[in-house]
């Protein structure tokens, strides 16, 4: 398994943008599909992103669709998650997930690796 770990989170202003990172160590990185969640107070976990294990595959919620961003540098051990033009409603704790596979899921229970979260919260 790996280990991961979120940096990136903030407190911004509508429209304005932020980049989450999430480094994994351990072995294998490239084979690792990786997602992000969200967490909003009161609410579920939800899919927000994911890409596969060589970035030819990615997959975004509906809500983000053209806002956000998900990229890995398999190199680094790195995933991102570019995210503009940010609405209050993408306020929430985002969590980097991993799971040893070759596609894109988007269920939380199909994860087996999660990192600590790191809070975003967009004011208006």
């Amino acid at each position: 398994q790996v280990q991961l770990v979120e940096s990136g989170g903030g407190l911004v202003q509508a429209g304005e943008s932020l980049r989450l990172s999430c480094t994994a160590s351990g072995r294998s990185f490239s084979s690792y599909t990786m997602s992000w969640f969200r967490q909003a107070p009161g609410e579920e976990r939800k899919f927000v992103a994911g890409i596969n294990w060589n970035g030819g595959t990615t997959l975004y919620a509906d809500s983000v669709k053209g806002r956000f961003t998900i990229s890995r540098d398999n190199a680094k051990n790195t995933v991102y998650l570019q995210m503009n033009r940010l609405k209050p409603e993408d306020t929430a704790v985002y969590y980097c997930a991993a799971l040893l596979s070759i596609v894109v899921v988007t269920g939380t229970d199909d994860y087996d690796c999660w990192g600590q979260g790191t809070q975003v919260t967009v004011s208006s």
